[in-house]
């Protein structure tokens, strides 16, 4: 009988052996053209493509240098990561370390900035290159559990010879993206890693549920930052007359006077104090304050919004971005992976759409307004007037440019809405 790829998934868990002889044939029939007696699963193949694009060596690892003591120590000094170390280690660790695994989390990067558990794992993980401070992103070394995941945003297990470069193929990973919960930009992943015979399907399951603790932990921080920014805001607000808010470094809003509340002001990518035109309040000031800013509404009706030139700039990998320009200045923002999605498809259809269109659009199920009309409001608190609605779409007025990849393949690689795959998909 023929084996699905799930069945292989599953022969792991009871034949080890039998199933990294499977899928040592699925790769090297992949790799030489010929037919797989199973088909990989789909996030192994598409990484497969991206790495035989990207000319990644199947058959030699390739190492960059390790980060020097001091660059790891500022890494892990700077990063979101540190403050939830222990919850991974207390629902990863003691675990892994009884099953001979190893846990491993790497920023944004795929810099390893921590990695710990079994002694004799870590050995054999030296000799793969896998050590702090080395750079394991996809395009690097393959398809694996750290790189794989930062590209497609999701968990992501890589059993033997899943692992597009052969030395590794002793190996299985399972990793998970960790995501900072203010603004929906990757921080890092973690991944728990072993010698193939060690691992289980279900290390996956467990892998993405600590990820996800982990995320709740930075929304409790974050929930808590704002209860002390609203206790130092509240005595300021009381003296300020008009209208003004209180917003953390992010523009999480903590408190307000005089306005409608919004969870979050769009602030400049780089503040400073004075004058600014904020898209959803128009002209203000801002002052600084102990963890975050005053911002002052001036009075003025904000500027005609079409006026404006939008650029939806969507060529670098994971760092998608929407700049606007208009006579009152200019500001940027870093776009989450969803609202990448949905101004590529508002660039693309500048007469808009539906709720239902984009729904059809990006989930391939034109009911799912709900979810499409959430994701369009908190799109909105940013680009404010530059975004109309019934049907969505930037204003008809405005000038918006669409910047995309070289290749078509390279566009939104996380992405499996039906209207980004069509388009990366080239005509046969």
């Amino acid at each position: 009988m023929a084996l699905s790829p799930m069945d292989v998934t599953q022969l792991a868990a009871v034949d080890t052996a039998r199933a990294a002889r499977v899928l040592s044939e699925v790769r090297s029939a992949r790799l030489s053209g010929r037919r797989a007696p199973v088909p990989p699963r789909p996030v192994i193949e598409q990484s497969w493509r991206r790495m035989l694009r990207s000319g990644v060596d199947p058959d030699h690892d390739f190492r960059t240098g390790l980060l020097s003591r001091e660059e790891l120590d500022r890494r892990r000094a700077r990063s979101r990561l540190r403050t939830v170390l222990p919850v991974l280690r207390q629902g990863l660790l003691s675990v892994a370390d009884a099953a001979h695994h190893i846990m491993v989390v790497a920023d944004e990067e795929g810099r390893v900035l921590w990695r710990e558990g079994s002694a004799p794992v870590l050995r054999k993980a030296d000799g793969l290159g896998f050590q702090l401070g080395a750079d394991w992103r996809e395009e690097i070394v393959g398809t694996n559990g750290v790189g794989t995941p930062a590209v497609t945003r999701r968990p992501v297990q890589v059993f033997a010879s899943e692992h597009f470069v052969r030395s590794h193929a002793a190996w299985t990973c399972a990793g998970a993206p960790l995501t900072d919960p203010r603004d929906g930009r990757l921080i890092g992943v973690v991944d728990v890693s072993g010698p193939l015979e060690t691992m289980h399907p279900a290390t996956l399951a467990w892998v993405e549920s600590v990820a996800r603790l982990a995320e709740a932990r930075l929304r409790e921080l974050h929930a808590r930052s704002l209860e002390r920014l609203r206790a130092v805001g509240a005595p300021v607000l009381a003296r300020v007359g008009g209208q003004a808010a209180v917003v953390d470094r992010d523009g999480w809003t903590a408190a307000v006077t005089g306005m409608p509340y919004t969870p979050r002001v769009a602030l400049p990518a780089s503040p400073s104090a004075g004058p600014v035109r904020l898209p959803a309040l128009g002209p203000c000031t801002l002052e600084p304050l102990a963890g975050g800013w005053l911002v002052r509404a001036a009075g003025e009706e904000p500027a005609v919004a079409g006026d404006a030139r939008i650029v939806v700039d969507l060529r670098r990998p994971r760092r998608w971005s929407v700049e606007v320009t208009d006579g009152a200045g200019s500001w940027s923002r870093e776009l989450s992976p969803r609202h990448a999605e949905l101004l590529y498809l508002l660039a693309v259809h500048r007469t808009g759409r539906s709720a239902a269109g984009l729904a059809a659009d990006l989930f391939g199920d034109p009911a799912r307004t709900v979810t499409v009309r959430a994701e369009m409001s908190r799109v909105r608190r940013y680009l404010g007037a530059h975004l109309q609605h019934r049907p969505y779409r930037f204003h008809e007025d405005a000038q918006v440019r669409l910047l995309l990849p070289d290749d078509p393949r390279d566009l939104l690689p996380h992405s499996a809405a039906p209207a980004v795959t069509r388009r990366r998909t080239p005509p046969s």
